[in-house]
């Protein structure tokens, strides 16, 4: 569910759907992390205009450009949402998983945050972002909750139902979808890998901070 340089920039979205802190916390990590926005953005597949969009508000990031910032940032989604490490709890209560729309999908944090493996649960709707080719460094593990997932790993297409799950190595270029119009529902674990390999599928990080 991360993003490669093959996803299209997508339509700009409600501005309360993210918290009000991730455009200004987007721009403070970029430049934390001593990145251009054009070479941030190159990094993550986008173009630099559209970046700057997402920095000031105008844009709303999907969930799969998240996992792609965070990656290329050195950070996690929880950091670029502006979420607070207070104590490091082992336990998610449900009462306190709070939705986040993004891209069209739904998801929610079930896990906590500041880690460097990324725990989610994801709602998908029929027809949103199943064109998009991911391909990043780290390993993706699906479990299907409710609904059938289309999920195509290479030249591989497979249909999952509720209780099947998926375990991959993410540099396998794949594209996740909904297969029935009742969309699916997910759980997701995502490793956030800090790692050099990072420019196989990014290409070199290069640039200094405006």
């Amino acid at each position: 569910m991360s993003s490669s340089e093959t996803e299209p920039e997508p339509s700009a979205g409600p501005a309360d759907d993210l918290p009000v802190t991730v455009a200004p916390q987007l721009r403070a990590l970029r430049r934390r992390a001593s990145l251009t926005l054009e070479a941030a953005a190159r990094s993550a597949g986008l173009s630099p205009a559209h970046l700057s969009r997402l920095e000031t508000g105008q844009r709303q990031p999907s969930l799969p450009m998240l996992l792609a910032l965070a990656r290329i940032y050195g950070t996690t989604v929880s950091d670029l949402l502006g979420e607070t490490v207070t104590d490091r709890e082992a336990v998610v209560r449900a009462a306190d998983m709070e939705p986040t729309r993004a891209g069209g999908w739904t998801y929610w944090q079930a896990g906590a945050p500041g880690r460097g493996m990324q725990s989610l649960r994801v709602r998908i709707p029929h027809g949103s972002q199943g064109d998009i080719v991911r391909v990043h460094p780290g390993e993706e593990w699906l479990y299907v909750l409710t609904g059938r997932l289309r999920l195509r790993l290479g030249d591989t297409a497979h249909i999952l139902a509720p209780g099947d799950s998926a375990h991959f190595d993410s540099l396998t270029p794949h594209r996740l979808a909904a297969a029935d119009k009742d969309g699916v529902e997910v759980l997701f674990v995502h490793t956030l890998l800090q790692s050099p390999t990072a420019t196989l599928c990014l290409g070199p990080i290069t640039g200094d901070t405006p």
